[in-house]
């Protein structure tokens, strides 16, 4: 019996002893992992159960854990939000921008970069490697289909080059914008799979959507919402900063030598140009010349600094937009001031970069950080019409504001009672050389931007200027092969569609190098064009102030360029190179097939109907909706839309003996929306007519003690959109105070707040009390329904949301 324990003991030791070596030949002593990281993520070893009774007689298999590759890179993308090639003056531009000058004078500038011409499709094509229809980003997701290629969901055999570094042992992190979540997603009941944390990014900081009001911001710390800090000086350019030094600084104490990857991606320069007004003071009097005078200096200096040919024309301005000569006193005063804003919101933005990279510089790791310094992600945008805007959503709501209007807020402008907008001549002259603006994709003035890239350990060359013919989507595989990363051929179990870029490395050690990328199409509603060895063939289907197409898709007229001889694109070769052009139009339908471009969808007051394109739409037939407190930040694309229709509001509240105050229930806010809430114990409704015009209905008495039904009816006039109508407030069945709404917003009340209940977070909707004027009381639930329309008054409705959905969507 003794012999067989023993025989038994020192079989089990033997069995140990040969899984401890089968398990040490599986994985490294070190604890790095295996070679092949084609597959993520990396599986781990398998490692056969143990025989060994008492751990002291045993070994433990090495530990499994995944390392980048030794002296793999920190990464960082900064990607500014709508500035075009001949705004910065690392390439030319006015505007004093000294953190990527500096970078770019200690490294390369690249001055023909490419981007898609829009705001999500860039993103997206930038974060992945692919292009944007392939991403199912061929707009915005404000304006999805159901076509594949336009869904505005990115498919998880495209996966982010945050999820292959985060799945190769990089910490990943993205602060500012993210406008590649579908619209209908952005709330808590997702589906999450497309917000940033789970899109590769460890760690997310910012806002969900096109745009944010920079003094009072709705942010997400991952995917909860973030209470903003009761600071008269808050500015969110500041903020995200703060949060991206935390955590870098967070990650190097913690963790010195496992690298990060940062997605910089602040909300400046979109509109609302919201800046400090110290910084709009740096540039008083600098605009007074005009955009003529700025598209001639802006010339000069590019052409001096190396980044424009010399002999480089000046392209001709749209027909739409006016000589500065020409322009009233008043105009050239408005217009001026409008460009000091957008001028010092640049500078400030750069500057609150420039923080970043200092306090990466004091970790030591500066020299091992690769620097991709986007200068916008599409050209400038001349989305503010030709006279430009005190509050965005005047426009949205077909509202016209002249420039007596906007000169009223003339000392306002920049600031948080402002959402404000520049006229489009000043988008023309910041996309200088070029003719276009943001959205036309069939122009290098919307698809042209500054690209300045650093990083001191790979690359010798300083202050120097490369040419070779890039794209965004060569960022991904240019970040991979620098890291000494393989393309995954799988991520998290999916197959993955091959990268389309082309690594961009090769550039860094050789100005002469011939370009590898060879081919790119580009479209965006319509605008479309396509690239091939430095032949340029497009057409202009659709100017960014135009809100219907120029002619049928089978009517446009195309252009040809020579871009190798012909920088600016001043020489339209189509007529006398026909053939050239048939060549070209041929490769155009040859791309748009492979990547999923077609059908092309140049649709505008349709496909802002969810129903009618296809696309997901959380309220599509409801009638009714009913929320509780602390539900807060919920934006237009996920609350039910009382607009234009008749319709009530019913809380039902407990009010404690000592009474109660604040808001039961708001919508949007200072710039637009209405809010039901008590003051001084009594209910009160106020409806906010785009900051022009609030009509506020207040009852007498305080609300009574204990369980109280408050109810605010609105008979709508009908008769159109954006009429107004009879409100009416209701205790407990009993009427307490009724007035008039004369007029009210048809489309759409904000494209960043939010509703809100229990509070009115972001900015007031009256300045009768300060955000977030939580209630006091209990409020049980709150119920919207909306009563019968008219068909007349339907019809009337769906044609002023679908307007303003588009101008929304092609303002993003």
């Amino acid at each position: 019996m003794k012999r067989l324990v023993l025989t038994f003991a020192a079989l089990s030791l033997m069995t140990s002893w040969a899984s401890e070596v089968s398990a040490q030949q599986v994985a490294p002593a070190d604890g790095v992992l295996p070679t092949d990281r084609s597959v993520l993520p990396i599986p781990e070893p398998q490692y056969p159960h143990s025989t060994v009774f008492d751990a002291r007689n045993a070994t433990p298999p090495p530990r499994f854990q995944v390392k980048a590759p030794a002296g793999a890179p920190n990464v960082l993308i900064v990607l500014i939000d709508d500035m075009g090639f001949g705004q910065s003056s690392a390439f030319g531009g006015p505007l004093r921008m000294p953190t990527v000058e500096s970078l770019a004078n200690d490294g390369l500038r690249y001055n023909e970069f490419h981007t898609t011409a829009l705001c999500s499709p860039t993103r997206a094509a930038l974060l992945s490697g692919r292009n944007h229809h392939m991403n199912n980003m061929g707009s915005i997701t404000e304006t999805a289909t159901g076509f594949p290629g336009q869904t505005g969901q990115r498919p998880n055999s495209v996966a982010s080059v945050a999820e292959m570094l985060r799945l190769n042992g990089y910490s990943t992190a993205a602060f500012g914008k993210n406008h590649e979540t579908a619209a209908w997603e952005v709330s808590p009941s997702g589906p999450t799979d497309r917000w940033p944390t789970r899109q590769g990014f460890d760690k997310f900081y910012g806002f969900m959507g096109g745009e944010t009001n920079q003094w009072a911001p709705l942010i997400y710390d991952g995917m909860t919402q973030v209470e903003l800090p009761k600071d008269p000086n808050y500015h969110f350019m500041n903020d995200m900063t703060n949060h991206a030094i935390d955590w870098m600084q967070y990650q190097k104490s913690l963790t010195p030598d496992k690298p990060f990857f940062i997605y910089f991606a602040p909300g400046a320069t979109h509109a609302p140009h919201h800046v400090p007004k110290e910084w709009i003071a740096k540039y008083k009097g600098r605009f007074d010349e005009g955009w003529d005078v700025m598209r001639e200096q802006t010339l000069a200096r590019q052409i001096k600094l190396g980044v424009v040919p010399a002999g480089t024309k000046l392209a001709p301005k749209p027909e739409a937009i006016k000589d500065w000569a020409t322009l009233t006193a008043d105009e050239k005063k408005l217009f001026a001031r409008q460009m000091e804003v957008f001028a010092g919101f640049a500078e400030y933005a750069d500057t609150e970069i420039g923080r970043l990279i200092d306090a990466i510089k004091a970790t030591g790791q500066l020299d091992n950080t690769l620097i991709f310094y986007i200068v916008g992600d599409n050209g400038a945008s001349a989305e503010g019409g030709m006279t430009g805007l005190f509050n965005e959503m005047t426009y949205f709501n077909g509202v016209q504001e002249t420039v007596q209007d906007v000169l009223k807020h003339y000392d306002e402008l920049g600031g948080p009672k402002t959402y404000g907008h520049y006229a489009a001549g000043w988008a023309v002259a910041g996309d200088t050389p070029f003719t276009w603006t943001k959205q036309v994709a069939s122009s290098y003035g919307g698809t042209r931007n500054g690209m300045v890239v650093h990083w001191p350990k790979g690359i010798t060359a300083k202050g120097e200027v490369r040419s070779q013919w890039h794209h965004v989507i060569d960022i991904a595989p240019t970040i991979l092969e620098a890291a000494g990363l393989p393309e995954p051929k799988s991520v998290d179990g999916t197959p993955q569609t091959p990268i389309e870029g082309t690594s961009m490395v090769y550039t860094f050690a050789d100005p002469k190098a011939e370009s590898t990328h060879k081919t790119q199409y580009f479209e965006i509603f319509g605008n479309r064009a396509i690239y091939s060895d430095g032949w340029l063939a497009g057409t202009i289907h659709r100017a960014a102030w135009e809100l219907k197409p120029r002619r049928p898709l089978e009517q446009d007229i195309w252009e040809l360029y020579d871009t190798t001889t012909d920088f600016s694109l001043t020489n339209d070769l189509a007529a006398r190179n026909p053939d050239k052009l048939k060549a070209m139009q041929d490769l155009f339908l040859q791309e748009a097939v492979k990547y999923s471009v077609l059908p092309i969808d140049d649709r505008t007051l349709e496909r802002t109907n969810a129903a009618l394109v296809g696309r997901p739409d959380l309220m599509a037939g409801r009638t009714s909706l009913t929320v509780h407190e602390g539900m807060i930040g919920m934006s237009e694309n996920v609350f039910i839309n009382t607009k234009n229709r008749s319709h009530t509001i019913t809380a039902d509240l407990d009010i404690p003996k000592n009474g109660a105050n604040g808001v039961i229930l708001a919508q949007a806010g200072r710039f637009g929306g209405w809010s039901l809430y008590v003051k001084d114990g009594k209910p009160t409704y106020t409806y906010n007519f785009l900051g022009l015009q609030r009509y506020t209905i207040a009852a007498r008495q305080a609300l009574p003690v204990g369980k109280t039904s408050l109810r605010f009816e609105f008979a709508y006039d009908g008769g159109g959109i954006g009429k107004g109508g009879t409100g009416t407030l209701v205790v407990n069945g009993k009427t307490v105070a009724a007035g008039r709404i004369d007029r009210t917003q048809g489309a759409i009340f904000s494209a960043d707040e939010g509703a809100d209940v229990g509070a009115d977070e972001g900015t007031p909707v009256t300045e009768d009390y300060a955000v977030p004027f939580k209630f006091t009381g209990k409020i049980i639930q709150v119920t919207i329904e909306l009563k019968d329309m008219k068909k007349a008054d339907r019809d009337d409705a769906e044609q002023g949301r679908k307007a303003a959905a588009l101008k929304r969507g092609l303002s993003d």
